[in-house]
This record gives structure tokens, C-alpha cells and sequence, in this order.
């Protein structure tokens, strides 16, 4: 092999070195907090299916349903965030960090399908209501309740990305859900008023509905490199046209890897080559501290008339 051939080698490692180092200190998983997460939910939820047939609740069998998708969701995430920390290879440039925005998507669909097949059953329970065993009821949703609650204590101290917060929105909706199961047990206890196990779960799905729709569109956004919305297009374009030696920015690109990653790609018009170290310099430095931007590619152009 030849130096030359050498040199470029080493420096594409150093380049994925680099990507890689700035992947692990900018963007938290949160890979082990989702591998508890699961252990806690898909425990409960064995326990929580059989008591949601026994005692005839469709709040209580409504929350199971969340704790049974919890626990594919999470499988899902904790995959895709230990699957994400491989570093780049010869085909996979950035690495398979793209990899938690599938599991995210995967997560709202699976809510969305779920929310379906409860509102469906729920419609019929208020056309020809079931009896349901109150006490049962309201013991088995105070357990879930706290088990909700310390699963949802993991997860927000295990990582602000996409793949844990949407594993988050799955437990929030079970805690809403075991609530939900706890009142309906309570109301039936003290009265005997039956609708009121279909009303709570229409109640718990239509909250959830909200969540995980505005999940599925910010899964689709980073997928279709939709302009995060954090960032703004046109600031970007000004904080980079006002650099010294720059005449005109053009092609700009702003879009999302994953989940505190950010990358964007121009062309900048100089008065002068000789300038360019500078201006990538103050560039690079700008749009790091300003906009939170770090995966950067700019190419320099001479502007017009002055080739």
C-alpha cells in the first residue's frame, strides 16, 4: 500500500474518531435506563393482563395493553440505543444513530394502533355494560401506579434523546392509564356505576392520542430533514453572511441526524481564498455556540467576478 493511500486511510479514521467522540459527549441514550425500564413493565404487565381479564375492567385491561406495548417499545429503544453507539463503518458513515428515530416511529404507530382497538371496545362496553369487581380493581391499579411511577423515574434521569422520550410517553400513558383504573375501581366500589371503566379509557386514550401524534410528526420531520425547530434557516443565514469575507451563503442545509445531533452543509461565497481558514474558523465556532451545530460541511466559492 502505497503512503498516499496511507495517509487518506488514517485520515478517514481520524474523521470517525472524531464523529464518534462527538456522539458520546453530545447525545445521551439512555440505553441502561431502558433495559430496567423493561424489566419493571414487562414484569407488571403479566400480572396486570390477568387481572384485567379476572375482574372484567377495560380501564384495568387498557393499561395492560400499555404495559404489554411498553414492553416491546422498550425492547425496541433499549435495541436501538445500543445499536446506535456503534461507531461508523464503510457504509453506515454516521454510524446507526438513525436507528432510535425508527424505534420512535415504530412507538407512535404501535400507540396509534393501540388507542384504536381500545376506543373500539370501549364504545361497546357503553352500549352493553360488563360487570367489573371494583376492589380488585383499584388494588391491582395502585400497584401499577407505582410501578409506573418508578419506571418513569428512570427514564427521565436516563437521557433527553427522542428514543428514551418517547419510551417515556409509552410509561406516562400507563400511569395515566393505572389512574385512570384506580378511579373506575373506586366509582364502582362506592356506586356500582359500571360506564364509568369505558368512559376513563376513552378519557386516557384521547390524552394519549395527542402525545404520541406529535411524536409520529417529529419522527417524520428528522426522517423527511425538516429544519429542526429549535434552529431557525434564516438566522443561520445571517449569523453566517456576516462574517468578514463572506458575500453570499447559498445551499443551505439544515437537518437532523438523531436526537441532540445536528448537521448542516453550505456554500459560502469569500472576496478571497486566502481568507477561508478564518472564515471556517469563526464559522464552525459560531454555529456551535449559537445554533448548536456540529456536524458541519462547507464549501468555499469565489463570488462572482472575481475568478
Amino acid at each position: 500500500m502505497s503512503s498516499k493511500h496511507q495517509t487518506a486511510n488514517e485520515r478517514v479514521s481520524l474523521d470517525r474518531d472524531t464523529t464518534q467522540a462527538e456522539h458520546h459527549v453530545g447525545h445521551e441514550h439512555g440505553g441502561e435506563a431502558l433495559f430496567k425500564a423493561l424489566f419493571f413493565t414487562l414484569g407488571f404487565a403479566v400480572v396486570e393482563v390477568f387481572a384485567g381479564f379476572w375482574s372484567g375492567s377495560l380501564a384495568l385491561l387498557s393499561d395492560a395493553g400499555h404495559m404489554v406495548t411498553d414492553s416491546t417499545a422498550l425492547g425496541l429503544a433499549a435495541l436501538a440505543a445500543w445499536l446506535a453507539q456503534k461507531p461508523p463503518s464503510n457504509r453506515y458513515t454516521y454510524g446507526l444513530v438513525r436507528l432510535e428515530i425508527l424505534a420512535a416511529l415504530f412507538n407512535s404507530l404501535l400507540m396509534l394502533g393501540l388507542i384504536t382497538v381500545i376506543v373500539i371496545e370501549a364504545f361497546d362496553r357503553l352500549a352493553d355494560p360488563q360487570p367489573v369487581k371494583g376492589g380488585a380493581v383499584m388494588l391491582v391499579a395502585f400497584i401499577g401506579l407505582l410501578v409506573n411511577l418508578a419506571v418513569a423515574w428512570l427514564l427521565h434521569h436516563g437521557g433527553e434523546g427522542i428514543n428514551t422520550r418517547a419510551a417515556l410517553l409509552h410509561v406516562l400513558g400507563d400511569l395515566l392509564g393505572s389512574l385512570a383504573a384506580l378511579v373506575a375501581g373506586a366509582v364502582i366500589w362506592a356506586t356500582g356505576y359500571m360506564p364509568i371503566d369505558p368512559i376513563l379509557s376513552l378519557l386516557v386514550s384521547g390524552l394519549i392520542l395527542v402525545s404520541a401524534w406529535r411524536l409520529l410528526a417529529e419522527s417524520v420531520n428528522v426522517l423527511m430533514e425538516a429544519v429542526p425547530d429549535q434552529v431557525s434557516l434564516d438566522n443561520v443565514a445571517l449569523d453566517l453572511g456576516d462574517i468578514p469575507g463572506v458575500r453570499r451563503v447559498h445551499d443551505l442545509h439544515i437537518w437532523t441526524l438523531s436526537s441532540g445531533q445536528i448537521a448542516l452543509s453550505a456554500h459560502l461565497e469569500l472576496d478571497s481564498f486566502e481568507d477561508w481558514d478564518r472564515v471556517l474558523q469563526v464559522s464552525r465556532a459560531r454555529l456551535d455556540n449559537k445554533h448548536g451545530i456540529r456536524h458541519v460541511t462547507l464549501q468555499a466559492e469565489l463570488g462572482l467576478g472575481q475568478h
